[in-house]
């Protein structure tokens, strides 16, 4: 009886996937860090609270040059959580632990949006400790999935849906974002982050009725509101990517 008492109870094992953001470096690494460093200055907070995987595979570094460049991303308040494709013999217990096979978020993310009950995206508040995350169920399952959003996007709220196109029946406040497998459409003004095309689509676009973003990107290129052309502010607009170089034009 007593053995029955005193036995211990298992743990619960659980498996869970996340949206990371994968970073690449370049060579010379200096170089990558001070793009780095445009990027945050010029949109703040944009790594603010998000997981990030630096992805190394092909790079021709040693371990002490993988180890200063986590430090100086940590400096930078970018926190890895591991590191994809680094030889072994790069690694090691004072470095983030190796990620493998790492996929485009449209792979897994399908099962968490299957158990949504409604495709309209809930309201949350944004506060000071936490951002919300905005969930939703595809439209189509056989075509290409998309996401009608009838609510603005507010400041600190952040819109996932890696798995097609998102429409947004509103604005998207500055410190919000959007981040899309495939196009994003903004019938109204769109102030914050704007991000399409995440798993490789390069032939997506952003549509917005009001441009005023603090950022824009497809497929990995982006630009930041002073990089953005100053006679489209406040336009009506669509962005494209043209090679590696977005493209802007106002419409109607």
């Amino acid at each position: 009886m007593n053995d029955v008492l005193t036995e211990s109870r298992p743990i619960r094992l659980k498996g869970r996937s996340f949206l990371a953001l994968a970073l690449t470096p370049e060579l010379p690494l200096e170089d990558w860090l001070t793009r780095l460093d445009h990027l945050a200055s010029r949109s703040a907070g944009f790594f603010l609270r998000r997981p990030v995987v630096l992805d190394v595979d092909g790079l021709d570094i040693d371990r002490s040059q993988l180890r200063e460049l986590v430090d100086q991303l940590g400096k930078r308040n970018v926190r890895i959580m591991g590191i994809e494709g680094a030889r072994q013999s790069l690694l090691g217990a004072d470095l983030p632990p190796a990620m493998n096979d790492g996929r485009p978020a449209a792979d897994y993310e399908a099962k968490m949006a299957e158990q949504a009950e409604k495709a309209e995206a809930p309201e949350a508040e944004a506060t000071a400790a936490a951002a919300a995350v905005i969930t939703a169920e595809p439209l189509a399952t056989k075509a290409t999935p998309s996401l009608v959003v009838t609510q603005p996007v507010r400041s600190g709220q952040s819109l996932f849906f890696p798995e097609g196109d998102v429409t947004i029946i509103g604005s998207v406040a500055s410190g919000a974002e959007v981040v899309a497998g495939g196009s994003i459409h903004i019938y109204g003004a769109l102030r914050g982050r704007a991000m399409a095309g995440t798993t490789g689509n390069a032939s997506a676009r952003i549509f917005c009725r009001k441009l005023e973003a603090e950022l824009i990107a497809i497929d990995g290129f982006y630009k930041t509101a002073d990089d953005m052309e100053q006679n489209l502010r406040g336009k009506s607009v669509q962005i494209w990517l043209d090679g590696e170089a977005l493209k802007a034009g106002a419409l109607g």
